[in-house]
């Protein structure tokens, strides 16, 4: 397997000194945003998977990110000036990004629950190429917006973008997180997908009440769960309904 030898843009995300940290903050509290507080985190090159149920602290770490990166929490680059309702923790505020030295390289995020909202300001820009997204399927524009800004060399997070894909969808999707990675781009995606966990060469790092560890995707919880459930679904729900 290729892999680029550039050195990824971020190296590294952990609690700014001198920062005021409230440690009963419900946010704080989550052992994954917790382990980061106490030991930070190392981010390699390539494409890494943050994987974990709901309330894990998948999405508190991305948001994260993008706001310590200088990106739109809502989705967008570090231009981009729209915004909803904010929900995101104060997380960013109080982290620092240890990067790689050299100039600013190309930047994006896309939370799957924002995108409508995305949208809606990238068709108001003046001269917008993105003016179409509207017009087109929930996956469809997903689709056409990532291929048209996740492009080369760069920084870009994804929050669970498989959410408005079908099956074909996301394996186009997993090829195109492959071709970022031979560009040497740093990927960062929280996700529940066994489809697209199941990338060759990417890094997994599993969220729960251990807080973070690597681990692969024979391993992950995630797909021995889809095993079970897929082997004998009737099995399955009978312990459910």
């Amino acid at each position: 397997m290729t892999t680029s030898k550039t050195p990824p843009p971020i190296r590294r995300i952990e609690l700014a000194p001198g920062a005021s940290l409230d440690r009963n903050a419900w946010w704080a509290k989550i052992p994954a945003v917790a382990a980061v507080l106490e030991h930070g985190l190392n981010l390699p090159a390539g494409v890494t998977f943050l994987v974990g149920e709901n309330g894990s602290g998948k999405s508190t770490l991305i948001e994260a990110l993008a706001g310590v990166h200088g990106l739109n929490p809502e989705g967008g680059s570090r231009g981009a000036m729209h915004s909803t309702r904010v929900t995101e923790s104060p997380l960013a505020d109080i982290l620092r990004v240890v990067r790689t030295p050299g100039k600013r390289v190309n930047s994006y995020f896309l939370r799957a629950e924002t995108m409508h909202g995305l949208y809606t300001y990238l068709e108001d820009l003046p001269d917008s190429p993105d003016h179409d997204l509207h017009e087109r399927s929930h996956g469809e524009g997903f689709l056409t917006l990532l291929e048209r800004k996740f492009r080369g060399f760069g920084f870009y997070l994804m929050d669970e973008p498989e959410a408005p894909l079908s099956f074909t969808s996301t394996l186009r999707l997993t090829a195109h997180l492959d071709t970022l990675r031979l560009a040497g781009a740093q990927v960062i995606v929280a996700t529940h997908s066994p489809l697209l966990t199941a990338l060759p060469g990417a890094t997994i790092l599993e969220l729960g009440e251990h807080g973070i560890r690597r681990t692969t995707w024979a391993d992950l919880e995630l797909t021995n769960r889809w095993r079970l459930f897929l082997a004998d679904p009737e099995a399955y729900l009978r312990r459910l309904l």
